[in-house]
């Protein structure tokens, strides 16, 4: 029975593994193809994750409102990501890829700002702070043209993602053929020992 439950297990993580490299790839190709449709895409499921998002909020605000003194925080929260994916959704796709530039820049902004703070503190330890404090540098200069250039943000972003779906893709595609060699090894393995008790 256990074998059984390890047969299955193996049979579901192969079609797994396929399923999810093939459709990686095929997702990368299809943004780097159409990249003005996969912007409105992009703009789309900011919307709908942002309403997702706050409904869940405010459920658990509720649903959690007789444990936590502060649920009243979750609810607001919840409240506002909702008005924003309603918002999204109204003035599409303006409003949620306005967004996804200032997540982008304010990302680099404070990523760049901890590096840079970091940086100084390894110089004050004596320790190497140069390139810390050279990315800190690049990353808060890189939140000021993604701000300054929003068309080449999003540019950036799709082509991220399409590059994240390829190489992803093709990852799990190696993983599949590596499962499928150890799968070899292990029956030849079987069958010789098998032969061998039966000799």
């Amino acid at each position: 029975m256990i074998t059984d439950d390890i047969k299955a297990a193996y049979s579901q993580t192969k079609w797994a593994l396929a399923l999810r490299g093939l459709l990686g790839i095929a997702l990368g190709l299809f943004i780097l193809a159409r990249p003005l449709a996969s912007v409105a895409a992009l703009a789309l499921v900011i919307a709908i994750w942002a309403l997702i998002d706050g409904i869940t909020n405010i459920v658990r605000a509720f649903a959690v409102r007789g444990l936590m003194p502060h649920w009243w925080l979750l609810l607001l929260t919840g409240a506002i990501s909702v008005a924003f994916g309603v918002a999204a959704l109204y003035y599409y796709p303006a409003l949620s890829l306005t967004y996804a530039v200032i997540w982008t820049a304010f990302w680099l902004f404070t990523g760049g700002a901890m590096a840079i703070s970091v940086g100084i503190a390894e110089r004050r330890a004596d320790v190497p702070w140069a390139w810390t404090l050279a990315f800190g540098v690049v990353s808060i200069v890189g939140g000021f043209l993604a701000f300054m250039y929003p068309g080449l943000t999003l540019a950036s972003l799709i082509s991220l993602i399409a590059s994240f779906g390829i190489v992803s893709g093709a990852v799990m595609l190696v993983s599949l053929a590596k499962l499928r060699g150890f799968e070899r090894d292990v029956s030849s393995a079987t069958n010789f020992g098998g032969g061998r008790q039966r000799a």
